[in-house]
């Protein structure tokens, strides 16, 4: 709608590849990447004997973080496979929340063939195809890591119990709260994401000048939150995954 607000819950189409769609969060999507390829390459680039004080910071952060999941996890071994994992996630939600906030990238419109005009980038998480997708990634990695540190019958146990009446009752609630757990994740990270956009554009909208810049501070912050947030719920899930209840 020209001159107005326009909302669109599903991400807006640009064109196709070979019969694939091209949408705006999956070009946004492009642009995080290589935003992270970048900065993985500056900071491997910088690394020296003698490290200067971005190296040690980044040294320290990482060796933080190592220190923490080996806490949590109860294990070194699991700490150095799950860190750069749990990094890349953070990072990934963190950098497409963030990018939305850079001026021109949604004042930046494409002019769609068929004469309606979209942005070229979206927030990345805006997109419930893409929290599901890091739900999905989550929730594959977590149950994997169950069979792979338990075992396939150790970890079916905590689902599969005929010991007991309430046994086999609160291994069907365990199986239940499984499946719930990948639509918890997707809806909340896109819910809060999407909430604060449509937030944003409207108070823009209305009062386009100093106004906006507390709301924005506010939801750069909440992109801050839902980042660690997805990463510490995905790191305490590994926990509650590889965790021995048959005792």
């Amino acid at each position: 709608m020209e001159g107005g607000i326009h909302v669109s819950i599903a991400a807006e189409r640009l064109t196709e590849w070979m019969g694939i769609p091209i949408t705006n969060t999956l070009l946004m999507s492009w642009v995080v990447v290589l935003v992270l390829m970048f900065f993985a390459w500056k900071t491997t680039r910088q690394t020296r004997l003698v490290p200067g004080k971005f190296q040690i910071i980044t040294e320290t952060l990482f060796g933080g973080l190592t220190d923490f999941v080996a806490e949590t996890l109860e294990s070194k071994d699991l700490a150095k496979r799950f860190t750069p994992f749990l990094l890349a996630i953070f990072l990934f939600i963190l950098i497409g929340n963030w990018l939305e906030f850079i001026p021109g990238v949604e004042s930046i419109v494409y002019h769609h063939p068929d004469g309606t005009s979209i942005p070229l980038l979206r927030a990345l998480n805006t997109d419930l195809n893409v929290t599901l997708a890091l739900a999905l990634i989550a929730f594959i990695t977590i149950e994997v890591t169950g069979v792979a540190v338990l075992g396939i019958f150790k970890y079916a146990g905590k689902f599969i119990n005929f010991h007991s009446p309430v046994g086999f009752f609160v291994g069907l609630l365990e199986l239940l709260s499984e499946m719930i757990r990948l639509i918890s994740f997707s809806f909340r990270l896109f819910g809060n994401i999407f909430a604060g956009s449509v937030l944003v554009m409207i108070i823009t909208f209305l009062a386009p000048y100093i106004i906006p810049v507390p709301f924005m501070l506010f939801e750069i912050f909440v992109g801050l939150i839902q980042a660690a947030v997805f990463s510490l719920l995905t790191l305490f899930f590994i926990k509650l995954a590889i965790m021995d209840t048959s005792h």
